[in-house]
């Protein structure tokens, strides 16, 4: 995680995605965290008029990832804990 911090912009936000994943899967409280850095470096990586889109494209491709047996677990728990993940789950 902290070397992440002499970066900006898409290239922190996916160094601190690498750093949740690796780092924090002892906490359930972080579990949003790496997803949540992933959607920001990708809105990040995108031009200006296209970080939305970019954000909801990642967000998007995250959850055809999650096996059906957690889909509805996941996603209540990215609305449960939104606020505190940058509003990155918002539809």
């Amino acid at each position: 995680m902290g070397a992440a911090r002499p970066f900006s912009g898409a290239s922190r936000f996916a160094a601190y995605a690498a750093g949740q994943a690796a780092c924090v899967a002892h906490v359930p409280e972080h579990d949003l965290g790496a997803a949540a850095y992933a959607i920001k470096a990708a809105a990040a990586a995108a031009p200006r008029n296209q970080q939305r889109a970019a954000a909801r494209a990642e967000r998007d491709w995250q959850r055809q990832q999650i096996p059906g047996h957690l889909h509805t677990l996941v996603l209540d728990d990215q609305n449960r804990r939104n606020n505190i993940c940058w509003f990155v789950f918002d539809d």
